[in-house]
């Protein structure tokens, strides 16, 4: 084949064609049309098909663009982190013994500082129960958590939950010898988590929130949680910053001397807050007060630039990818997307790596995301990403080119259902459009997704009373192959976003590296 385009639809899943599967809902000529007369395939997008513990974690953009560029299956997140505190490694680490030393040596404080959440795609609260109950039995003498309130990855107003089994958690720890507390918090899309540095303004109420215990103050959580609850804001996700006080003090500001660790294991979310510890030339606000400590976090988020310094868990070392192999071969690639997407089909596709394998081959374009919430502008930047990349497949420059469509995902998370069925029908639109200039220039066009959202609006609580849902799905998500001129007849079997790059290499006859999942096609003919 000459040349290949990828669509990653993102968010974009196959549902079960009930009430919440907006994607059924949508009205999606062209991507029915690409159903009804190309080969495709579903593929696994979650759990053990992406790295993950189980095949009750869900997929999520960063496992997943991993898996689509390096047609390999490496560990990832919570596994990598899971089997770190299984077997001690993460307490042998360099970052951790240096945070200990600091904390026994100064007699000063660890803070602990992530989502505070159960749903495997940035966290898991069961790593931070583990780590406390280290810091105990080490002897460090007081501890602080500083927590963001989830509502996406799981139940929208599911936070007191975890904040019951956390305050049970210290309550079994406090003694004469340990003080552990709550100090800070908010939700996870008003504070602190910003990411590809779309809205600093989040990691600043962050940082003044968790570090220096400026914010509104409650002498609870729950009061806190409650009373925004009362005010109006129904989802965790957007719940505004607190400080918890006693005596009108806040009880866990950051100190020159303490130590801190983002427990968060996801890097995109967390490299912001990283910066803000660590850089010395920090342009992005004014860190007043910026105390001197040890901070660290999970995993290394950006090992090119080295953020942070220290960290508990080693990445992944993911080799041979695709990009890689094309490089190798002295293809030209392209990769676009907006902002909050753009480091998915670069920096995750390429294997966590945020430089270019190759200045020569690649080339990237990013289209800046708007600053406004998604189900707002449910068509986002979807028209001028596909211009770029229609240009792109038009120039013949590229002998493989990829975009992903935000839409669905970044909708989804919003729980509006009718927007998100717009998010869909924008992304269509799209792709009807990407679909006739690979017709013109005899392009191959293969459409996927990286995991589902979209697809699983709806859930049912115990009761069987319906309620929104802005969590990813487990449904597995579409291949499509449309190759001009040639007759493809695919494999039977089970498949995984671990199969797309094989089959783009299967494409270009070229032989996929060892260890490589097997391509989905079984013939090509003229």
């Amino acid at each position: 084949m000459k040349n290949i385009a990828l669509v990653v639809m993102d968010g974009i899943g196959i549902g079960n064609k009930d009430g919440g599967d907006m994607v059924w809902k949508a009205s999606m000529p062209a991507f029915r049309k690409l159903l009804s007369e190309c080969p495709h395939c579903q593929l696994k997008a979650h759990g053990t098909a992406v790295g993950l513990p189980g095949d009750d974690d869900m997929g999520n953009s960063e496992v997943g663009h991993n898996a689509l560029g390096c047609g390999q299956i490496y560990s990832q997140g919570a596994k990598l982190v899971n089997e770190s505190i299984e077997n001690g490694s993460i307490y042998d680490s360099n970052a951790w013994k240096e945070i200990f030393a600091n904390c026994i040596v100064s007699n000063s404080t660890l803070h602990f500082i992530g989502l505070l959440s159960d749903g495997n795609v940035h966290s898991n609260i069961s790593h931070l129960f583990a780590m406390l109950k280290e810091a105990k039995e080490s002897g460090i003498e007081r501890c602080r958590i500083h927590i963001l309130l989830d509502g996406r990855d799981v139940p929208a107003q599911s936070a007191l939950e975890y904040v019951d089994r956390l305050e049970e958690q210290l309550a079994a720890l406090n003694d004469d010898s340990f003080d552990g507390q709550i100090a800070s918090g908010g939700g996870r899309m008003c504070i602190t988590m910003d990411r590809y540095q779309a809205d600093w303004e989040m990691v600043r109420k962050g940082w003044d929130v968790h570090v220096r215990g400026l914010g509104r103050r409650f002498a609870s959580v729950r009061d806190a949680i409650e009373t925004y609850r009362r005010e109006g804001c129904t989802s965790d996700q957007y719940l505004p910053p607190f400080i918890i006080a006693e005596n009108s003090v806040p009880v866990g500001k950051i100190l020159d001397g303490d130590s801190v660790i983002l427990f968060n294991f996801r890097g995109d979310r967390a490299i912001e807050l990283s910066m803000a510890f660590e850089l010395e030339d920090f342009p992005y606000f004014e860190r007043e007060g910026r105390p001197e400590v040890v901070f660290a976090g999970m995993l290394q988020y950006d090992g090119d630039m080295k953020i942070p310094e220290r960290f508990l868990v080693e990445p992944p070392q993911i080799k041979h990818t695709l990009t890689e192999v094309l490089a190798e071969h002295e293809m030209m690639e392209y990769a676009v997307s907006e902002t909050q997407k753009y480091g998915h089909v670069t920096y995750f596709w390429n294997g966590n790596r945020s430089g270019k394998v190759s200045e020569e081959y690649e080339e990237y374009c990013e289209i800046p995301s708007d600053k406004v919430p998604f189900d707002q502008r449910p068509w986002m930047k979807a028209g001028e990403i596909a211009d770029a990349f229609i240009a792109a497949i038009e120039s013949g420059k590229y002998r493989f080119m990829r975009c992903n469509f935000a839409n669905g995902d970044m909708v989804g998370h919003t729980g509006n259902l009718f927007a998100a069925q717009i998010a869909v029908e924008c992304v269509d639109l799209q792709l009807g459009r990407i679909l006739e200039a690979c017709e013109r220039t005899d392009t191959a066009l293969l459409v996927t997704a990286d995991h589902g959202n979209a697809d699983k609006m709806l859930d049912q609580t115990k009761d069987g009373e319906e309620t929104i849902r802005t969590a990813h799905s487990l449904n597995p998500v579409p291949f499509v192959l449309f190759v001009p001129g040639k007759n493809i007849v695919l494999k039977e079997g089970s498949f995984g976003l671990a199969n797309v790059a094989p089959t783009i290499l299967d494409l270009f006859g070229i032989r996929a590296p060892e260890g490589w999942k097997e391509s989905v096609i079984e013939s090509i003919q003229p």
